[in-house]
């Protein structure tokens, strides 16, 4: 099975957000179980020399971009047993951000789907599927579809379109973008391109993907809904069977108590000493008193109001009534970093705020709280709470996406579960909850550390889903989905 995985991002590369790590880890596992993958991204200025200095340049051919001829560079590198591919533009891709600059990010990004397509006739790599991630790919299926008809190299190939967060569409002027893309106009319609007035490079890939994926079963089922669909849910709805979800996984060599070098103290669930001395060193990092016996709530997270923040604002007072500290990690909207920075010097000795996103000091974070708060107001997957309960960090979450499908609440009548979870937006019933977990840790140790245990040992690495992933990729190189096979039998 050859595949090609698309994607705007990816570890150890660059990274903005979860599609780096999902693009850096899923790869990998797929790779250990047979198949010929290779990843391509944008060779961006913020790439790391290290890794710069081991590319190899092996192609190089004009894109018509517009009424421009503009050079491209395919440079490759190997880690992991995965062949790495790097677009390379200097004047696409040498910026400092890659995302949130207007029409020149549409610009980037079409120039990018565009390269890809290119790639395809010029190197030695023919795939039988394209894997392709939220809409900075989206185009390439459109491209693909109608452009590259008479290539029999290219249209033999079934496309993949996964959705990693369906609120981001990337919207831009038809008219500007299209003078670069040389789209048939009859494509700016509802049923294809347009959406509200602009061109959607979601919604392309949504409409000619041969099937689409989302990170997570419950995900994939929320986004047909129109409370969750971001007005595409008409358009999901309609692709019926095609639309599926596969839950994502983590990096269990990457997030590893055991072993995980930001970590002064490692553990394990046999062994759960380190994660005390791991505490007492966070409180002292975060400027809280060293409180070994009281309970430490963490969120790690984009401050936006889909991550809930607006909830715990509500209810602030009311959490930190309870004998609880709170570490607060992340960077985002200006009102919540305002928040975040009121709470600290408001409840001095009870919260610890760091505004920046930190890698050492998150690892740290997972490891010494006892609890880690996800309220989501829609989450498609989700990875930290995956993490959190690797590092026995029990997850409070709002039952959605996949925070649903990872997260077994605990049921004192049956004794099982791994984490707590409430069903409502509401800031009072996620209060509830969150007391009711603080009062377990309080008044039954026993059952807080067979919580704890059941919540390392699940696995959520990848080889699960990468199983589902190369099952998908099988079935659509055989040309037809599942019920079309089932209909074709009877």
């Amino acid at each position: 099975m050859k595949v090609l995985y698309v994607s705007s991002e990816c570890v150890p590369f660059i990274k903005t957000g979860g599609l780096a790590d999902v693009a850096g880890s899923l790869p990998v596992e797929l790779a250990r179980q047979g198949a010929d993958i290779r990843v391509v991204l944008p060779k961006y200025r913020r790439i790391d020399p290290y890794w710069k200095d081991r590319m190899v340049h092996i192609a190089e051919y004009p894109v018509l971009f517009g009424s421009r001829s503009m050079y491209c560079g395919i440079e490759s590198l190997t880690d992991q047993g995965v062949t790495y591919y790097f677009v390379d533009n200097e004047e696409m891709f040498g910026v400092d951000a890659i995302y949130g600059d207007g029409l020149q990010e549409g610009y980037r990004f079409a120039f990018f789907c565009r390269a890809v397509a290119e790639m395809c006739r010029h190197i030695d790599f023919c795939p039988d599927v394209l894997h392709l991630n939220d809409w900075q790919t989206g185009l390439l299926a459109a491209m693909l579809r109608t452009q590259y008809l008479d290539d029999a190299r290219l249209c033999h190939m079934r496309i993949v379109f996964s959705i990693h967060n369906l609120r981001y569409q990337g919207l831009f002027d038809w008219r500007a973008m299209n003078a670069r893309l040389g789209f048939d106009e009859r494509l700016f319609t509802p049923d294809y391109l347009e959406f509200y007035g602009a061109l959607s490079c979601m919604k392309a890939g949504l409409v000619f993907a041969d099937h689409i994926n989302t990170v997570s079963p419950t995900y994939a089922a929320e986004i047909r809904t129109a409370y969750y669909g971001e007005r595409l849910d008409g358009l999901l709805r309609a692709r019926g069977e095609a639309v599926s979800g596969i839950l994502n996984g983590i990096d269990r060599t990457v997030y590893d108590p055991a072993t995980d070098r930001f970590l002064e103290h490692h553990y394990g669930p046999d062994d759960m000493a380190g994660k005390a001395k791991q505490k007492t060193l966070l409180q002292r990092e975060m400027g809280l008193p060293e409180r070994p016996g009281t309970p430490v709530i963490a969120m790690i997270s984009r401050l936006t109001p889909q991550k809930g923040l607006d909830l715990v604002e509500r209810v602030l007072a009311d959490i930190l009534r309870m004998d609880v500290q709170l570490v607060l990690l992340g960077d985002g909207d200006r009102h919540f970093v305002d928040l975040l920075n009121w709470a600290a010097w408001r409840y001095p000795g009870q919260v610890g705020t760091y505004i920046g996103m930190n890698e050492g000091l998150a690892h740290r974070v997972y490891a010494g709280s006892d609890l880690f708060l996800m309220p989501s107001q829609f989450e498609p997957c989700g990875l930290s709470q995956m993490i959190a309960l690797r590092y026995g960090s029990v997850p409070v979450v709002r039952e959605t996406g996949g925070l649903k499908d990872s997260v077994i609440p605990y049921n004192k009548y049956t004794d099982e579960g791994t984490g707590f979870s409430f069903a409502n937006y509401n800031a009072h019933e996620m209060l509830f909850v969150l007391e009711r977990a603080v009062q377990y840790y309080y008044e039954d140790r026993p059952m807080w550390q067979r919580l704890v245990r059941r919540g390392m040992e699940a696995d959520f690495g990848w080889a699960a889903s990468a199983k589902q992933y190369l099952a998908l990729y099988d079935m659509l190189s055989g040309g037809t989905e599942p019920h079309k096979k089932e209909r074709a039998a009877k």
